[in-house]
């Protein structure tokens, strides 16, 4: 059988809930797919998520922990040198294109290796260039950023500014758009690429990813979006320490009434994106790729917008971890068996397996992943496993978090200078985390901490927690409890 090629389809900051009748050529895409509908980033962060993605290894075992924007913690944003990944083990057999923004960051620099057989056409490496030779400004600037305290090093503040949800429409039309640029590229490599060997694209749009700042026809596109419940709605139940973090401390700023303003314009930036998907497919369709590609959609992790009054990812809840994930088989892969839809429990740290026995790739030893490749093919059940979720600061280490999904339930421990707090919901009965179990099943608590205490030694990670801080967090917070 001749190897498929492989197109990597990866969003930045898209919410699972997001897709609808302004999605269509994703929708299109996702009817031929098996989507995974219980999907998980292992980081709700842009680095540390690629990280994870592309190693199939957790970020405390990677070593990327975080974005390395702070000096002092850069350190803790790169994946360790020599760690096999998807990049260095395509490139031996396929044509290996990378296009749009290049977050997989390793200590020994990936994209610069002059051994590297991969066609790196980053949006760092070339948006900026393109828009000053054409006096153009991008999307974006002072106007769409507001000042937070961040954390570094555990113990350091310092004034940072992050994106905050203001919107705009950008004047300078999609060719000068990020995502813009991003498709370009992406079209250039299908047309450019080795005719004698598969094609492996991995194409990692901008969008959603704010500024909300945004060309027409998209601005314009979504007149109304209804909120889920939980916009601008902060629970009793919830963790203060996220006030501490950008999430809170840029999220609860706004109110109800401005995420129905803003939902739209994130909405329109979805449809751009899907505009992008639907160029990049019909292309395929056009040179004959197609019908033998694997396509994977996915995003690296979710967007709050709004929901318990947050704004970004960078937190455990269903809007920002939860990840849309889904396998196009090519044709020789198909089977009458294979599912559309699959409510197995998985995360990111699955996909590289799954990509090694799809395509006869050597598995590297040691993953913690499980091949979700006979589940695809044949429907065949997951051996139960739960997914695991790590928080250790945005651009320095600072607002921890660490969560464990199992089954119906999922944990979340927040840590903030000495300070534990805990959040236990039934996220498929209550797929909003409206109200905090914690205080009602101790037990569950418990058996759910110790597992992620587990984890967390199995790992090597630099953060621990104890079963008594439990004990503490029930009667300091008692007041947090839900009616």
């Amino acid at each position: 059988m001749p190897e498929p090629n492989l197109i990597v389809i990866m969003a930045d900051q898209l919410r699972f809930d997001a897709l609808g009748a302004h999605t269509p050529h994703l929708n299109a895409l996702l009817g031929e797919s098996t989507v995974f509908e219980r999907a998980y980033c292992n980081s709700p962060l842009c680095v540390p998520a690629r990280g994870a993605f592309f190693s199939g290894r957790y970020p405390n075992e990677t070593g990327c922990l975080i974005n390395p924007w702070v000096p002092q913690d850069r350190q803790h944003g790169y994946v360790k040198p020599g760690t096999p990944n998807l990049y260095s083990m395509l490139e031996q057999r396929w044509d290996s294109w990378h296009t749009g923004k290049q977050h997989f960051y390793t200590a020994d620099g990936i994209d610069k290796k002059p051994d590297s057989r991969t066609h790196w056409r980053s949006l760092e490496a070339g948006y900026g260039p393109m828009l000053k030779e054409r006096g153009i400004r991008s999307p974006g600037g002072p106007a769409y950023q507001g000042l937070m305290p961040e954390l570094t090093q555990g113990r350091v503040t310092r004034a940072a500014r992050y994106s905050i949800p203001t919107v705009g429409c950008y004047p300078h039309g999609l060719e000068n758009f990020f995502d813009g640029y991003i498709l370009k590229t992406s079209l250039d490599a299908i047309r450019e690429r080795d005719r004698s060997r598969p094609f492996a694209l991995n194409a990692m749009f901008l969008a959603p990813h704010p500024p909300l700042e945004i060309p027409e026809p998209w601005f314009s596109q979504i007149k109304d979006a209804p909120l889920p419940e939980n916009v601008g709605r902060w629970s009793k139940g919830q963790s203060p320490l996220q006030l501490y973090n950008l999430t809170g401390a840029l999220g609860a700023r706004y109110e109800r009434a401005d995420w129905e303003k803003i939902w739209p314009v994130y909405l329109g930036l979805v449809a751009l994106l899907d505009h992008c998907v639907g160029e990049i497919l019909n292309l395929l369709k056009a040179e004959g790729l197609y019908d033998d590609a694997l396509i994977l959609f996915t995003a690296d992790h979710g967007e709050m917008l709004g929901s318990h009054g947050l704004w970004q990812k960078m937190c455990m809840y269903e809007e920002s971890a939860h990840v849309p994930l889904a396998f196009r088989l090519p044709a020789a892969l198909k089977t009458a068996a294979q599912p559309k839809r699959s409510a197995e429990l998985v995360s990111h740290i699955d996909v590289l397996p799954t990509l090694c026995d799809l395509l006869s790739l050597p598995k590297p030893e040691g993953l913690p992943g499980r091949s979700l490749a006979r589940c695809l093919r044949e429907g065949a059940p997951l051996p139960p496993a739960p997914a695991f979720i790590q928080f250790d600061g945005n651009g320095g280490r600072g607002n921890f978090q660490r969560s464990v999904v199992d089954g119906a339930h999922k944990l979340i421990v927040d840590l903030f200078q000495g300070e534990v707090f805990f959040e236990l919901y039934d996220v498929v009965r209550d797929p909003q985390e409206l109200r905090n179990l914690a205080w009602e099943d101790p037990a569950r608590v418990r058996a759910l901490a110790e597992r992620l205490r587990a984890h967390m030694h199995a790992t090597g990670d630099l953060l621990s927690f104890e079963l008594s801080d439990y004990d503490r967090f029930a009667v300091d917070y008692a007041d947090n409890k839900p009616n």
